[in-house]
């Protein structure tokens, strides 16, 4: 199936990540309902909200590591249903825990990533050398078994796995744990960089700080729908204010509820 180029009938930007219509449950509980959204080519955009209302699962389903009970998701036009290796040939993918094959060394394991993106060696070490050294993990790590590396070390592993094959696409699902001040620093040049080169970046974080600072757009979650997307760049005083609108949204959710169990 070729590629189907995705825009937006509004706007005519390019379309990333679409996600039309999904639902997810875990039995009786549903976690995603019904939840629609649209992600531009080269934006930074962050997917926000408390623990339980959807994020992760979210991401799961956008990664192809989790099934979906029904809807679609499109990565740059491609089906990650119907076509799955070509939906995930267009992302890298950083998780909150850093996970790897921890018997093999730092080399090892990135070659591995390499060699599944069908990668030139030119290419793989341009990219490593680059990489490698922005993100300060030497040589002598590198060698090194991964068991033996800290939790920073195994993150700092990770996400030059998600950026060695050079993709379009950066999904990361809190990205900063674990991480020392300096590499979060450079993370956050990471990131505006990639977005530089057209590219898209899709995040969630606890950091709503962070997310005020370097996006373009958020998607504020709740109970497994999109609240509301607000544009940062449109309204650049909502960059200030995006913690409260946060709060607040939890707060009259909250109440809601609360008032809907009384009438009950």
């Amino acid at each position: 199936m070729e590629q189907e180029e995705l825009k937006n009938q509004n706007n005519d930007k390019k379309i990333a990540i679409k996600i039309e219509n999904l639902n997810k449950s875990y039995g009786k509980k549903h976690v995603l309902n019904d939840l629609n959204l649209e992600v531009y080519e080269g934006e930074l955009f962050g997917y926000v909200g408390k623990n339980g209302v959807g994020k992760s699962t979210t991401i799961d389903c956008l990664i192809g590591a989790k099934k979906f009970d029904s809807g679609h998701i499109y990565i740059n036009g491609f089906d990650i249903l119907k076509e799955p290796f070509k939906a995930k040939k267009q992302f890298g993918y950083v998780s909150s825990e850093p996970t790897t094959y921890e018997m093999m060394t730092g080399y090892e394991y990135l070659q591995f990533i390499g060699s599944v993106y069908n990668m030139s060696d030119d290419a793989y070490q341009n990219n490593l050398k680059y990489l490698s050294n922005k993100l300060d993990l030497p040589d002598a790590d590198l060698k090194r078994i991964i068991a033996t590396y800290s939790h920073g070390m195994k993150q700092k592993l990770c996400l030059i796995a998600s950026l060695i094959a050079n993709p379009k696409v950066w999904i990361m699902d809190e990205p900063t744990v674990g991480l020392d001040i300096m590499v979060f620093e450079t993370l956050k040049e990471m990131m505006v960089e990639f977005k530089k080169h057209q590219k898209t970046i899709f995040i969630t974080s606890h950091n709503i700080d962070l997310v005020a600072k370097i996006c373009d757009r958020v998607a504020l979650v709740n109970n497994g729908r999109i609240e509301k997307v607000i544009d940062l760049n449109k309204d650049p005083d909502k960059r200030y204010q995006l913690n409260k609108i946060f709060l607040d949204m939890y707060k009259r959710s909250e109440e809601k509820e609360k008032n809907d169990d009384y009438i009950a």
